[in-house]
C-alpha cells in the first residue's frame, strides 16, 4: 500500500504542475484602461434619480411627522393641558406619518433600477 500512495501523490503533483502554467496565470498588471461607459455597463450604480427622489420624499415625510409631534408643553409647570398634549395630531397622525416615511425610505433603497436596452 505504501507504493500505491507514493504513486498517487506523484501523479497528483504532476497534475498540479500541468494545471499551473505561466500561460494560465492571471495578468494583474494589465495596463489597458476601460472607459467609464464600459465600466458603468458592467457595474451600474445602485441608485438612480428616482431612488434619490423617493429617499428624499421619505425623509421629508419623517421630518414632518416629528415636527407634528413636537409641542404640548405649557409655560407654567403647575398647569396641565391634556387637550394640547394628547391631541389627535400628536397621538395618531404624526406616528402614522413617521411609519409611512420609513416605508418610503425602505422602498427607495430596495427598489432596483430598470436595465437599459441599448
Amino acid at each position: 500500500m505504501g507504493k500505491k500512495n507514493k504513486l498517487a501523490n506523484q501523479e497528483s503533483n504532476t497534475n498540479l504542475e500541468k494545471e499551473v502554467s505561466p500561460e494560465s496565470e492571471i495578468n494583474f498588471m494589465n495596463t489597458s484602461k476601460a472607459s467609464l461607459k464600459d465600466y458603468s455597463k458592467s457595474a451600474p450604480f445602485a441608485f438612480d434619480a428616482r431612488n434619490y427622489k423617493l429617499l428624499l420624499l421619505g425623509l421629508a415625510i419623517n421630518i414632518l411627522g416629528f415636527i407634528l409631534m413636537i409641542g404640548g408643553a405649557s409655560e407654567d409647570p403647575a398647569q396641565f393641558n391634556a387637550d394640547e398634549l394628547f391631541s389627535e395630531t400628536r397621538i395618531t397622525v404624526a406616528p402614522i406619518l413617521i411609519v409611512v416615511g420609513y416605508v418610503v425610505v425602505f422602498y427607495s433603497i430596495m427598489k432596483k433600477n430598470k436595465e437599459n436596452k441599448d
